[in-house]
């Protein structure tokens, strides 16, 4: 068994580990401590099943079920499937998803705290995901734009990525919105917070999950959001987790950007997906 940090600025990764070792408290301790200070783990090539996942996610926090049913898994509700895979005719799970830099559901009051992916059929040519630290953005932030920055609080929305379902079909774009605005109020969350494990201040917010920065005019946000684009983009600042069999990738929601990248044309790609609410959340 193996501990490796995977980059300077984030991840963590575990490689010889079983899903038994991780019923010992003093590792489980190990994959949370580095969960802290890492912002990511990644445990390579761990088997498991959908009950010992959601059994692992239980000793990091409270899973919770998954919003839109169709997407559950047949037998745990916590575990979403992303998938572009189809069986019977009918899609087995959302087959495009999170493929634009965001950190989890900034869009609403309090995200679960973690997310944890488990590759179950994942190629290792595409279907790639990104990984960048919102703690190391900051830290590349220039200063005039901490200055900026320090003590406001910005509106997150879904608003630019909510997709379209077939109750949508017939309105007009502002009937859309109007919609969109009561379904999925804005919320306001600090730009600056600082994290409660390690006291790092870090950069909340993507400019897909924003609207605007409280108290900016249109091109302070604007030019905001191109600023924070570049450097959270800069590729020599991305971790680029390219999938084996059965990884399994947990991060924190709040202190991780991510982006999932395209899966090749024919290529089969599934993944089961649970979100992790902290036991004081």
């Amino acid at each position: 068994m193996k501990i490796s940090d995977i980059t300077p600025f984030i991840g963590a990764e575990f490689t010889g580990f079983t899903y038994e070792d991780f019923e010992q408290q003093e590792v489980l301790d190990q994959l949370i401590d580095h969960l802290q200070q890492r912002e990511l783990v990644v445990v390579r090539g761990i088997d498991l099943t959908p009950r010992q996942q959601i059994d692992l996610a239980k000793r990091i926090g409270n899973p919770v079920p998954f919003l839109i049913t169709k997407y559950r898994h047949a037998e745990f509700s916590e575990i979403m499937i992303s998938s572009n895979e189809v069986k019977n005719n009918k899609p087995i799970g959302v087959a495009r998803v999170g493929n634009f830099w965001h950190q989890d559901s900034s869009f609403v009051a309090n995200p679960a705290a973690y997310t944890m992916l488990h590759g179950v059929n994942v190629p290792q040519s595409s279907g790639h995901t990104l990984f960048a630290s919102a703690v190391d953005v900051y830290e590349r932030l220039p200063e005039e734009w901490k200055e900026k920055i320090a003590g406001r609080t910005a509106w997150h929305t879904v608003a630019k990525r909510l997709r379209i379902r077939d109750e949508h079909v017939g309105l007009s774009v502002a009937e859309l919105q109007a919609l969109i605005d009561i379904d999925h109020p804005r919320v306001e969350h600090p730009v600056v917070p600082r994290d409660r494990f390690t006291e790092r201040p870090y950069l909340y917010g993507a400019p897909e999950y924003m609207h605007s920065v409280v108290g900016f005019d249109a091109n302070e946000n604007e030019a905001y959001f191109a600023t924070i684009d570049e450097l959270i983009q800069d590729p020599k600042n991305v971790y680029t987790h390219r999938w084996t069999p059965n990884d399994l990738v947990v991060w924190k929601t709040a202190t991780t950007f991510h982006v999932a990248t395209a899966v090749e044309p024919g290529v089969s790609r599934t993944v089961h997906r649970v979100s992790i609410e902290a036991v004081d959340q």
